[in-house]
């Protein structure tokens, strides 16, 4: 089993950044791909990109290809996800995910634990 927790969410006005973090116990963290989501008011908890267990594979939803980049530290036990050129859109909660299985996932019923989440609020 392993446990994650998220960090790094807070207020950025339009066309700023922020890196979150998703810290790992538990189990070895190199065994698991690491998913992001997010989830806005109102509405279902959505795919935001993945990375394989070494970090050399990569997949992001188109809406984010560019402007969000998602890496690993194994050593660290840590995730990272770096979103730069934020819009309005993109404030959610967002929420780190760890799945054991060899292929990629896009659902929420693909990744086997979760993070609590960390608040992203993105200002006009």
């Amino acid at each position: 089993q392993v446990q994650l927790v998220e960090s790094g969410g807070g207020l950025v006005q339009a066309g700023g950044s922020l890196r979150l973090s998703c810290a790992a116990s538990g189990r070895s963290f190199n065994t698991y791909r690491v998913g992001w989501f997010r989830q806005a008011p109102g509405k279902e908890r959505e795919f935001v990109g993945c990375i394989s267990y070494s970090g050399s594979s990569l997949y992001y939803v188109d809406s984010v290809k560019g402007r969000f980049t998602i890496s690993r530290d194994n050593a660290k036990n840590t995730a990272y996800l770096q979103m730069n050129s934020l819009t309005p859109e993109d404030t959610a909660v967002y929420y780190c995910a760890a799945r054991a299985g060899l292929l990629r996932s896009t659902v929420v019923t693909g990744y086997d634990y979760w993070g609590q989440g960390t608040q992203v609020t993105v200002s006009s």
